[in-house]
């Protein structure tokens, strides 16, 4: 087994060398492209959640992680125009409604929203988090792992609303086989 100090300094220094004068890699460009083409993607996805809820929770919770998607969104705009990346489509902005007159069969309910905003924060932290371990230049991965802390922190908030709404979908458990443990 490696000595724990050993690899956290040989990580500390990787992290401190700069290589961003180095070209990126394929891998690099395309992490870069589908995160933000996920990022624009959700953008509009919140924009109509905030839309359709009356729920001044989730709104809150909604315009948080539009907040932390613009912030993102820039950072890894300005970072792609600057390394020359074709930026990918996105759709327009969604114009604000009322909620009350969206008609029920189109109107997505709290439930929903919370869940659908819950996978498209796990589908945009593990992208980041394969990209970063997939990055060879330090800006590259350090970028990632910074999105992916953010999304991370931002789950945790989403988490701690849907349990307490009870909006959180929960798996059966597992109970092996000729186990006794009664289900709780």
């Amino acid at each position: 087994m490696e000595n724990i100090i050993e690899t956290i300094m040989d990580a500390m220094k990787s992290l401190t060398t700069q290589d961003d004068d180095q070209p990126l890699h394929v891998g690099e460009v395309m992490a870069c492209w589908i995160y933000l083409a996920g990022l624009e993607l959700a953008k509009v996805s919140v924009q109509a959640g905030i839309n359709t809820t009356s729920d001044d929770e989730l709104k809150a919770i909604l315009e948080e992680d539009m907040k932390l998607g613009t912030s993102q969104r820039e950072r890894l705009h300005d970072f792609m125009i600057k390394e020359g990346i074709t930026l990918p489509p996105a759709p327009e902005d969604m114009p604000k409604s009322d909620p009350n007159s969206i008609p029920l069969g189109v109107k997505l309910t709290d439930d929903v929203i919370a869940n659908e905003l819950s996978l498209k924060i796990v589908s945009l932290i593990m992208r980041a988090a394969g990209a970063a371990s997939e990055s060879i230049r330090t800006d590259v991965g350090l970028m990632f792992i910074q999105f992916q802390a953010e999304k991370f922190a931002f789950a945790s908030r989403l988490k701690h609303l849907m349990r307490k709404r009870g909006w959180i979908k929960v798996p059966p458990f597992y109970v092996p086989h000729g186990s006794h443990q009664p289900l709780s």
